[in-house]
């Protein structure tokens, strides 16, 4: 049987300070994810089970670090975090898994069910892949050499949720035992093989086959090294990819490429991982703000309703009002239609800016009230998003008459990528990745990854 490995996330050093996580209640992520994984490796224990918890006052970097250098092949590792929310009604539990591993899903289900099955007054948010979490990937799913999950327990900024995690621990603790005690049985067969052996997985890269194998390791495809050249990827000063030496070729897994611009998909009929890289769509432009966009007003509509079934029935027309409105100014429409849908959380709005504001990207108004602006219709207030991006990315006047309050306080052409838009848009240092993780997601939904 394999060992557990259990950490609770934040309490380490991130950026030379303490990290508490998130912070409500009086209390915070830190503490209340630390009092839960002591009780969880209690329980485990009396079940005769091997555990390991993570040392407390290690950053997310080192406690990945921590794990790769113990883990066994057969072991699995669990990451319990409490979310936080605007709204304080949003609540509930859901675990993550990395993408396009289908065992690592059921694992996923199999761990929030233990959960729920002892604590029922917990919303079930599901399972979800890590791509779609806020950074559009989650690196303990996808740095650590043994299976891991991370699990979001429930949101601290919620009261009733608070008054679980504090209250009902213990249940806590034995419900998500139960989860992971399930979960390492499946993980480990009866009688594992001492001789590492992994089947082997065909490659096609956009649309043709590739002569050399992959190979499928825990449940993810893992490919060679060498062929990732061929996607236009340069790697080689990324430390932080999981490398794998077995056969004398140095493998990486597929899904790590996705950060890259390479979009994933796993065919099991054919026992084929499908790789397709971007850039063949759009060389050199896929972070640029003054560029093209690519996806059709249809493609638009499609990815907003299926991330908000309510979307377009307030907003029937922003798809297209986005692709008139970016073309006119030569803004890449995709990128902000994908901003769009990072600060509306696709349309529900729930922040301080109210869906009659027609204020569709956060933007401040001139007197720098916690409101922010108003324009007076759907097509106004996208012209408006869409000019701002042009002062941050551009020196080119502008096509239309200026209706962005704040287009002369900005220095024009700071910021030509989206991602230098983070920390100037938005204080949060990870604003352009989150959004080209939505970028990445459209263009998946719309069949150009």
């Amino acid at each position: 049987m394999g060992r557990i490995f259990i950490s609770a996330a934040h309490g380490g050093t991130e950026a030379g300070r303490n990290d508490p996580g998130a912070i409500a209640g009086g209390t915070t992520e830190a503490k209340e994810m630390i009092f839960l994984r002591d009780l969880i490796v209690t329980e485990l224990r009396t079940r005769n089970l091997e555990v390991l918890a993570v040392p407390d006052d290690l950053s997310a970097a080192q406690t990945i670090v921590w794990i790769n250098s113990r883990a066994r092949s057969l072991d699995i590792t669990l990451e319990i975090h409490a979310d936080a929310a605007s709204s304080p009604s949003v609540r509930g539990a859901s675990v993550f898994y990395i993408a396009g591993n289908d065992q690592r899903k059921k694992n996923a289900e199999t761990v929030l069910m233990g959960l729920l099955g002892r604590v029922p007054q917990l919303p079930n948010r599901g399972v979800k892949p890590d791509t779609d979490s806020g950074l559009g990937s989650l690196q303990f799913c996808r740095q650590t050499k043994i299976a891991a999950l991370l699990m979001q327990v429930g949101f601290i900024s919620n009261p009733e949720d608070r008054a679980l995690l504090q209250n009902r621990r213990r249940d806590l603790a034995i419900g998500i035992t139960e989860g992971i005690t399930a979960w390492n049985q499946a993980n480990n067969p009866d009688q594992p093989t001492p001789v590492v052996s992994y089947p082997n997985i065909n490659i096609n890269i956009n649309g043709q086959n590739y002569p050399e194998q992959g190979a499928l390791i825990n449940g993810n495809a893992y490919i060679p090294i060498d062929l990732v050249d061929r996607l236009r990827v340069d790697i080689t000063k990324v430390a932080n990819l999981v490398r794998v030496n077995y056969r004398q070729i140095v493998y990486i897994k597929a899904v790590d490429l996705r950060n890259y611009n390479v979009s994933i998909a796993w065919d099991s009929a054919t026992r084929t991982v499908k790789l397709r890289s971007i850039l063949a769509v759009c060389p050199g432009q896929i972070e640029q703000i003054i560029s093209n966009g690519n996806t059709s007003e249809l493609e638009l509509q499609i990815f907003l309703k299926n991330n908000n079934e309510a979307a377009l029935t307030q907003f029937p027309e922003l798809p297209k009002f986005y692709r008139e409105e970016a073309t006119l100014e030569g803004v890449n429409h995709d990128l902000a239609f994908s901003q769009m849908c990072l600060e509306t959380g696709f349309l529900r709005f729930g922040t301080d800016i109210q869906p009659q504001q027609n204020n569709f990207a956060g933007l401040g108004g001139v007197g720098g009230g916690a409101e922010g602006a108003s324009f007076p219709s759907g097509r106004i207030g996208v012209r408006a998003h869409i000019q701002h991006l042009k002062a941050y990315a551009s020196l080119e006047p502008l096509v239309q008459q200026e209706v962005d309050p704040r287009f002369r306080f900005v220095t024009r052409g700071v910021a030509p990528s989206v991602h230098q838009l983070s920390g100037r848009w938005s204080a949060d240092l990870d604003y352009g990745t989150k959004i080209t993780a939505i970028l990445r997601r459209l263009y998946e939904s719309a069949n150009l990854l």
